[in-house]
């Protein structure tokens, strides 16, 4: 959704590894990742920082290939998922960043339109999780 409203490309991702066995140099098994995962995501991170984390400081290139499942698969199965989706969170955050700047910049109408498109992305969004079944069907973004 990066491009929808400004002339951006986006930004370019990290490429998957080649091969999809567990490298011989990870010295994790199943059950350790998965309690890292957890460990991660109590200390706060969110799923997709759980990914960095677990790449930058533990070794573990990919917790699919090891586990089989994604991180937000484990995260649910062992029940400390993050309520709404990461990224609508993001999007949420967002809208109220720019909800408070616009309290102390009431002539900024830049912002003030950046604010409705950010909205508009909530909305888009929250109608596909809600689709998906990630969100409850009466989950609704307002604008405080």
């Amino acid at each position: 959704m990066a491009r929808m409203h400004s002339d951006d490309r986006g930004s370019s991702g990290s490429d998957k590894p080649v091969s999809k066995k567990v490298p011989r140099w990870v010295d994790y098994d199943e059950q350790e990742v998965i309690d890292l995962v957890v460990k991660l995501r109590e200390d706060g991170l969110a799923p997709s920082e759980i990914g960095m984390d677990l790449r930058d400081e533990y070794g573990i290139p990919s917790v699919r290939e090891i586990t089989g499942k994604k991180i937000t698969d484990i995260l649910e199965e062992e029940e400390v998922a993050p309520e709404i989706p990461e990224d609508l969170h993001n999007l949420v955050e967002k809208a109220e960043s720019l909800s408070e700047h616009m309290e102390e910049n009431e002539n900024d109408t830049q912002s003030e339109r950046q604010l409705e498109l950010t909205e508009a992305k909530i909305r888009r969004l929250a109608d596909y999780h809600r689709g998906e079944g990630n969100i409850p069907e009466d989950w609704k973004y307002v604008r405080e």
